[in-house]
């Protein structure tokens, strides 16, 4: 379903670079090399014409705030915001707001549909959808876009994890002492009065667990640094080459991921996981830790076909969980599997997957998965919910 977008450059000031959604109009925004962004954009751009219509405001179904909300703290960027806004609403037409974070903010607008890398399910608004951060697609494929670096079962399950997650990994010092107050503070449950999470500790008890259990194999690289965030703030030493540095530690981070079977996916300063996409794009299982999260397009996919699905109270249960669902496959089952996680992120994930379904957003009743005939149905095993 081919929408009609309008979007104004006019909204948007010059130090700020315009939204993803309209690359294919304005030209792509250039992303540093070292970024783990970068190209992931490309074939969305060669594609998105085929997608959306840039129309006058007049002809538009939507109107597209060309800035990510975010980034509009100053004054003028806020006002130039709250204009476009408002002509889109003088006008009768809905408004699209784009975020990256944590979403928790009022909008004077009416009614309008925004979209978040982050938030919590016990707080969306029905307006609010989260979409991916997105990261460029290092899947090992065949010239017709195959994974050709397919696991095959083995008796116990290979579990990867290269990242950030402190304490662990870091050397002794006043932020390993930090990460220890707060990591101690969630276990007696102070931070269950927060109206927020606060930092890795769901990311670290379930390493902690993993680490402890015979039934599952671990290949775990722990970092004292923010690998691919090319802020530098983190790093408690920082190389003199950054990029061969960066590059180095993105291989790595690629090598962790496919040497495993099953990824774990947990949230980090923010309430969702990047790596959870990346683990999809390669064809990886992932273990994901909900952490009361919001995942795209959860009103058209059952995303529990698609991972071994852990809730927050059961993460000392993790090692026992991805044994369980790993022995119930069988092996053709686990190889259709990684096949399928693939599939859901090229068709769904993607820059080109997910704004090729953005329209769903907008349908006036939006199906379920136990209803939508879209889905092809997963050859996976069942979740443990669907025993």
């Amino acid at each position: 379903m081919k929408l009609k977008i309008y979007s104004d450059r006019s909204y948007c000031p010059e130090n700020l670079s315009h939204v993803p959604m309209l690359f294919p109009f304005w030209s792509k925004t250039s992303d540093a090399a070292e970024s783990f962004r970068f190209g992931s954009f490309d074939r969305y751009v060669e594609i998105g014409r085929s997608l959306f219509e840039l129309s006058s405001l007049k002809e538009a179904d939507l109107a597209i705030l060309p800035v990510y909300w975010h980034l509009t703290k100053d004054s003028t960027a806020r006002d130039l915001a709250m204009q476009f806004i408002r002509q889109a609403e003088r006008a009768g037409k809905p408004v699209v707001i784009f975020s990256i974070g944590d979403w928790d903010e009022d909008i004077e607008a009416k009614h309008p549909t925004i979209f978040y890398t982050s938030s919590f399910r016990s707080r969306q608004k029905s307006n609010e959808f989260v979409m991916p951060e997105w990261s460029l697609d290092f899947a090992e494929k065949d010239a017709s876009d195959r994974l050709i670096n397919i696991r095959r079962k083995s008796a116990k399950p290979k579990i990867g994890f290269c990242g950030y997650a402190p304490p662990l990994g870091l050397r002794f010092g006043t932020k390993k002492i930090k990460a220890l107050l707060r990591l101690g503070a969630d276990r007696v449950g102070v931070t269950n009065m927060l109206s927020y999470k606060t930092g890795h500790t769901a990311r670290v008890r379930a390493l902690q667990a993993l680490s402890k259990s015979s039934l599952v194999e671990t290949n775990f690289l722990l970092r004292d640094f923010f690998a691919f965030a090319n802020k530098g703030k983190s790093l408690q030493t920082v190389p003199s080459d950054r990029l061969d540095f960066m590059q180095k530690s993105r291989q790595e981070y690629q090598q962790n991921t496919l040497e495993s079977d099953y990824i774990l996916c947990a949230s980090g300063y923010e309430n969702y996981s990047l790596r959870f996409y990346e683990t999809l794009s390669c064809g990886r299982i992932p273990i994901f830790i909900d952490t009361d999260c919001i995942l795209p397009y959860d009103f058209a996919i059952d995303w529990k076909k698609y991972c071994v699905w852990v809730d927050e109270s059961e993460i000392h249960l993790v090692a026992e969980k991805v044994a369980d669902f790993h022995a119930r496959l069988s092996g053709q089952e686990f190889v259709d599997l990684q096949h399928e996680c693939r599939r859901i992120w090229q068709e769904w994930i993607s820059p080109e997957g997910f704004f090729a379904n953005f329209y769903q957003h907008f349908a006036d009743r939006k199906l379920s998965w136990r209803d939508r005939p879209l889905m092809r149905k997963a050859t996976a095993c069942a979740s443990e919910t669907d025993k």
